[in-house]
This record gives structure tokens, C-alpha cells and sequence, in this order.
């Protein structure tokens, strides 16, 4: 019988410290407030504190289960607060890569390259043959990029995260623990962020999904890390296509999207 205390440990922690988090950072407002606002898709000022609040959450819980998934979600959570702050309008690997080649260190290669490092090594330190820590990593920066990737509309992120971590928590042991601490701290954003008062920015999108990541590398063997390797490799091709297409106006103007994407 699957004892479900940790879990439930994980998911109230995780809900609990976002919520606290979040209530500091607004009251502080660390640099001002207009440091954490911006513009969303339909031209609404909302709040960027839910997003490091949640990295920051998750990866206490997280690292509580296994100290390389909370060293993940921060580094993930630390990438995508970097291209909050520093991001350009450039969308797409290939349009940061293309700049790299050319001199210039962008935030989406910073991000790229720091959160599949990252993941990487927390892929080593989860797993003992070398194939599966590679395919562990690939899987924790994939799952990543691909949760920043659909965060263009409202509650699209945290609404991913709850509906993918949810059966996640089923199995139980560190992979269960895992995926309710990524299912709390996004459930705890999730009626701002429908509501249009928040957004998880990049840090928390980034953060969230490399806690599924590591939820996933936790509860995999090899057949089921090379599935999910596939898939977010996959989503991620498709997802820089679609930017790439966007950006170059093939489908008429650009959609207007919550922040620059990469």
C-alpha cells in the first residue's frame, strides 16, 4: 500500500511557501514595483511575484525529496529570472544561437545553455548508468523549455504542470513527492494567473517544468526516459518552429505573447 503522507507533505508545503513568498515579495518590492509589472497579452498590467515565489517554493520541496531536483528548479528558476529582467525580442533556438555565433550572449542562450547544464547534472546524480543520466537530463531541461513554451496565455503553464503532475503523484515514492511539489506550488498560482493578475514569467515557468523534469527522471527506468526524451525534444522542435514562424510574420503579425519567448 502506497503511503500517500509524503505527497500530501509535498503538495501543502509547496502551495504554502509560494503563497508566503509571494505575500513578501509584494509587500517588499524589491527595486520597485514597476520591476515587477508587466504587460500581458491583452495589454493588462499583471505581477511577476508569483514567479520566482514558485521557483523558490519548488525547490525547497523538491530538494527536500532529492537535493539534485531542488539544485535543478533553482538553477531553471535563476535562467529564466535572468530573461525576465534581460530578455530581448528574439524568439526561436535558432535566432539565439545565430547571435551566439556572432558574438552576442543573449538571455535565451543563457537560459539554453545554463538549464540543460543544469539538468544534466542533476541527471548524473539521480541516475547510475551513464545513458540514463544522459536521457535524465535531456528530460528535466526539455520539460523546462517546454513549459515555458506553452506560457503565452493565462493559467496555460501552472494548468500544464497541475494536469501532468497530477497523475504523476499516482505512483507514489520521490518520483510522487516530486510531482506534488511541482502540483502545489503550481496550483497555488493558478487563480491569479487565470484571473490576469499574475504571470509566472520565465523563472517560474522554467522552474516548474524542470520540476516535472525531475518528477519523471525520479520514477523512469531507461524505456520510459527515452518516451520522454523523445517527447520534449520533439515539443521543443515544434515549439521553436512555431515561434520562428511567428516572428518572421508568415502568419500575418506576430501574436501578441506574454514576454519574449525562446
Amino acid at each position: 500500500m502506497i503511503d500517500r503522507a509524503p505527497r500530501t507533505t509535498s503538495l501543502g508545503l509547496t502551495t504554502a511557501l509560494t503563497r508566503a513568498a509571494t505575500a513578501v515579495l509584494r509587500a517588499k518590492a524589491p527595486g520597485g514595483r514597476d520591476r515587477w509589472e508587466r504587460k500581458n497579452y491583452a495589454g493588462r498590467t499583471v505581477e511577476l511575484y508569483a514567479g520566482p515565489a514558485s521557483a523558490l517554493a519548488v525547490a525547497v520541496g523538491a530538494g527536500r525529496v532529492r537535493p539534485a531536483a531542488g539544485f535543478a528548479v533553482l538553477a531553471a528558476g535563476a535562467c529564466g529570472a535572468y530573461d525576465d529582467v534581460a530578455g530581448d525580442h528574439r524568439r526561436g533556438f535558432r535566432a539565439h544561437l545565430s547571435a551566439l555565433r556572432d558574438g552576442e550572449v543573449t538571455s535565451g542562450a543563457v537560459k539554453l545553455f545554463g538549464i540543460s547544464a543544469a539538468g544534466l547534472v542533476a541527471g548524473a546524480l539521480l541516475k547510475e548508468r551513464v545513458v540514463d543520466k544522459v536521457l535524465a537530463g535531456v528530460v528535466i531541461a526539455g520539460a523546462a523549455h517546454f513549459v515555458n513554451l506553452v506560457d503565452v496565455r493565462p493559467g496555460r503553464a501552472a494548468g500544464l504542470v497541475v494536469a501532468l503532475g497530477v497523475p504523476g503523484m499516482v505512483r507514489g515514492g520521490p518520483g510522487g513527492e516530486l510531482a506534488a511539489a511541482a502540483v502545489g506550488a503550481a496550483a497555488a498560482v493558478l487563480p491569479d494567473d487565470l484571473g490576469e493578475r499574475a504571470m509566472l514569467g520565465d523563472s517560474g515557468a522554467h522552474a516548474l517544468g524542470a520540476a516535472l523534469g525531475v518528477a519523471v527522471a525520479a520514477a523512469n527506468g531507461r524505456a520510459g526516459l527515452v518516451a520522454h526524451a523523445a517527447a520534449v525534444v520533439a515539443a521543443a522542435v515544434y515549439g521553436d518552429e512555431v515561434s520562428r514562424i511567428a516572428s518572421a510574420g508568415r502568419w500575418g503579425p506576430a501574436a501578441p505573447t506574454r514576454r519574449s519567448r525562446i
